[in-house]
This record gives structure tokens, sequence and C-alpha cells, in this order.
């Protein structure tokens, strides 16, 4: 048996056909559900992106112990793990935080393919002249991360999380992130260079070249695609797809902030590219997915497609994760799984899962029993139908920011900092789909409309000592194995 997991930054789980979406183009994903168990409420629990990876890569939760940083040196990674399982592993990436020294996150991989340039990697550091003047000033003049700092109130001199002030705070420094990205993109030509193509084609030689050496059984892929992640600039005929009427301004790719910042028609333009980046995803994961089956991999192969997080895109008033706020549309995760010994049948599991899972269902598909500390579990004994659930809520956050906690068809929300007030408790419609760009309107079109939170006080009071507990019985357990 192979594993290969295909991981897609900021998908959105309301932006694909499979999960309700009606208006989405995304083909290439729906006719691979049809195949997979879709997990209807996968939750990322410590956000963002490298708090992800590392409950992925360790099946331990991050929430309450770290935020942004490198792996720990005491942390058993999956790839670690597999070392000396006779399994052959492999990491092909274009996700820059994870290549950033000192971050480690290829630690254990047998093979490992950086491919440089995604955001503000500073990749090409030669002298190339870029044209601003086809760009929207909002691309750098808009707030983005800045507003993330104010919260985290961090000294310009205190580097302490990405979302710092010395990153996003001055405008000009902004300014030359978004040069950074034009330098690195400056010799594209066509689709071809876009960088999901260049993670998929990198894929494809990987799988080509273990087959040519006559391994078929026994790999592990972990294709970590960066995109749709922003800046989000698709080819121009996937933006026209769902292009909002009236819009004549030049691209705004990578603008982030309070709404206000923007028009409502920005607004759309910016829902637009972001969908158009989705569906220019969509088709090179068609193009990886028919390679495997080109391969003859297919039938001994159990794929994980799955995101890290979702984006907010004027939901909560917000635009990209600028304030450490994990509502539904940032914290719920694409999550399908197709096991070629398992009928899947695009069957929709609506037990709560979580990122910690996803370790060891690899394990479980491998047949490899792990001898340390797991906070997840297999995903198997529910896709085969043995149990219904295997715990009866979700949580996800920010490290020192924020927890949340969904129950039944509940969200609760506790600001940790307080800035934000106490407690939000919303019911949420776990079947929201937003409307086509041009339709959207941010104060109306989210998953979570009204905070109940005075209405059920006594409900309120309950989730929170939940979500207290179980954060609490987090934190227990993991000092119970230190002393171990």
């Amino acid at each position: 048996m192979n594993v290969i997991v295909v991981m897609l930054d900021t998908l959105r789980y309301d932006h694909l056909g499979c999960y309700g979406n009606p208006w989405i183009r995304t083909p290439n994903i729906d006719s691979f559900s049809r195949e997979a168990f879709i997990f209807n409420r996968a939750y990322a629990e410590g956000l963002p992106t490298l708090p992800v990876r590392a409950t992925l890569f360790t099946g331990m939760y991050t929430l309450p112990f770290r935020g942004w940083q490198p792996l720990e040196p005491s942390d058993v990674t999956l790839a670690e793990y597999l070392w000396d399982k006779g399994v052959r592993t492999a990491l092909i990436s274009d996700t820059y935080n994870m290549h950033k020294p000192g971050m480690a996150y290829e630690r254990g991989f047998d093979y490992v393919e950086w491919i440089r340039g995604q955001e503000m990697d500073p990749y090409i550091i030669d002298d190339i002249e870029v044209d601003l003047s086809k760009w929207h000033e909002k691309n750098w003049t808009a707030s983005q991360g800045a507003l993330f700092s104010t919260d985290l109130e961090i000294p310009v001199s205190e580097p302490l999380t990405v979302f710092n002030i010395a990153t996003y705070g001055a405008i000009e420094q902004r300014k030359k992130n978004f040069v950074q990205y034009l330098k690195n993109t400056a010799h594209w030509r066509d689709e071809g260079d876009q960088f999901i193509a260049q993670v998929v084609k990198a894929g494809m030689r990987w799988l080509e070249g273990q087959v040519r050496e006559g391994r078929r059984d026994r790999l592990f892929l972990w294709l970590d695609s960066f995109d749709p992640h922003e800046p989000w600039n698709p080819p121009e005929e996937y933006y026209r797809l769902y292009a909002p009427r009236g819009y004549s301004d030049k691209p705004i790719i990578y603008g982030g902030g309070s709404v206000s910042e923007f028009t409502e028609l920005e607004i759309r333009h910016m829902r637009a590219q972001y969908a158009g980046k989705v569906t220019l995803v969509d088709k090179w994961v068609g193009i990886f997915l028919e390679k495997v089956k080109e391969l003859g991999l297919w039938d001994n192969t159990a794929i994980i497609l799955i995101s890290d997080h979702g984006v907010p895109i004027g939901e909560h008033g917000i635009i990209r994760k600028v304030k450490p706020w994990p509502y539904e549309e940032l914290s719920r995760i694409v999550l399908l799984i197709r096991h070629p010994q398992l009928d899947g049948g695009g069957k929709k599991i609506n037990a709560f899962v979580e990122t910690v899972d996803i370790m060891p269902t690899i394990l479980d598909i491998f047949g490899i029993k792990y001898d340390g500390l797991l906070d997840g579990e297999s995903l198997l004994p529910l896709m085969r139908g043995e149990k219904e659930s295997i715990r009866d809520s979700a949580i996800s956050g920010f490290y020192r920011r924020s927890w949340s906690l969904r129950y039944d068809k509940y969200s609760l929300y506790l600001w940790l900092d307080k800035k934000r007030g106490n407690i939000e408790l919303y019911e949420v419609n776990f079947d929201y789909t937003p409307p086509k760009p041009d339709e959207y309107d941010w104060r109306r079109h989210v998953a979570e409309r009204e905070n109940i939170c005075d209405k059920e006080k006594e409900l309120a009071k309950e989730l929170e000592e939940k979500l207290r507990n179980r954060i609490s019985s987090i934190t227990t357990k993991h000092q119970h194995h230190q002393i171990q």
C-alpha cells in the first residue's frame, strides 16, 4: 500500500462542488470525491500554516503549547517514524515557511524538493525591475497583517511571530514584500510556471522515478502546495470565470485587512481572484491524479486530499488572516480520503475530526503500530462504519490568542486577551455556501450569523466549561507523558 497526501493551503471547504458549492468549477476534485469519503466536520486545531503542519507531522495538539515556530527537537515526526518501516518517503512543496532556516519541517523524509519563490520568499535577489503600475496600490497600502500585529502588541524589535509589525507594519515594507513576489515570478511565461503546476510536475517526476526503479509499494508522498494561498493571481481566463460586473480597476492579488479599506466591488474582485485560483489548483490536481492512474498506482494507493485552513475574504469584516479569529471560514478544512480497499463512493461523514487524526490514519493504512504518544485517532474505523464518532467536539484557535469549540450545532469562541470581549456563541450553518463573487455581501453571507451568547447564557457557560476542560485534559495528558 502507498499513501499520498495532497495538501492545498488555504483551500476553503465551501469553494468545492463536493461540499455543496453549485457555482465553483472544481470538476477534478469533485470527481475524486465520488470515490472518497468526504469529512464534513474536519477542523484545524492550532492555526495557521506551521502549527497545522506540526500537528499533521506529529499527531499532537499544538494549540495549548506552541504557535508559529520550528519543530521541536523532541518531536517525533511521521517521516522519522516511517524511516525504518520499509517506506520510501518524499516531501515536495512550495510552502516556503516550512523551508525557512531552522524550521526543520523536512526532517526525516528520504527525498525533499523545495519549489522556491512563493509569497515574500527571498528567492530572486537580483536587481530585477518590476512594473508596479500594473497593480493596484492596495496590494501594499492595505494594512494586511499589521492588524494582527496590533492584537499581539509585539515591539518592532521582537520578531516572535510571522505576523509582526516588523514584517507587515510599514507600508514600505509591505511594498517591498510585494515587489519580492513580482521578482520571484518575473520569468513566468504561461500557466505551467504557476506554483501549483511546478509542485504537481515535481510530484509526478518523483513517482515516475520510483516506478522506473521498480518501486510500486510502500511509497509515501507528501505533496504540499501553497496554492490557493494568496497572492491570488490565476491566469486571466480563470479569473474571468468569476469576475464581478463593473470591476475595471487594476488587480488586487495580495490585499488584506479590514473590509473598511476596500470597496464592495474590490472585495468581490478579490473573491473572484481566489475562486479562479481554486479552479486553477483543481485542474492541476486532476493532472496529478491522472498520472497516479497512468503509473498503475491507483489501485494500491490511499490518497488524502486536505487543506490546512481556509481564509476570510470579507467574513466577519476582515480579509485574509489579519486577526486571530478562528471562525468557520478559517478553521474548517477540506478532508477527502480515498482508500482503494474501502468503498468511499462520496459518503459524507459528519463526525468531528481534527488534524491530529491524520498521522494515526496514515500509520493505520500502512499497518504500522505506534509506540509513542498520539493525540489523534485513526479515521479508518469511521470509514469502515465501525464507529459513528471518535469525539463529540472539535477545537481550533491561535496559540495564546483564541480558543474555539464546535459541539453539536454550535460554535463557541473564547478570546484569551479579552480584546474582542470574552465569549461568542453561534448556531452554525454547516451547509452554508457563499454566493458567487458578483453577489457577495460581507454583512450577510457568513456561516455564523448571530452571536446568541446573551440569549443562551447557560449554554454558553456549559460550552465554555467543556472547552476549558478539553484544553486542560490535553495539557494534563502531555504533562503525564513527560513525567514518564
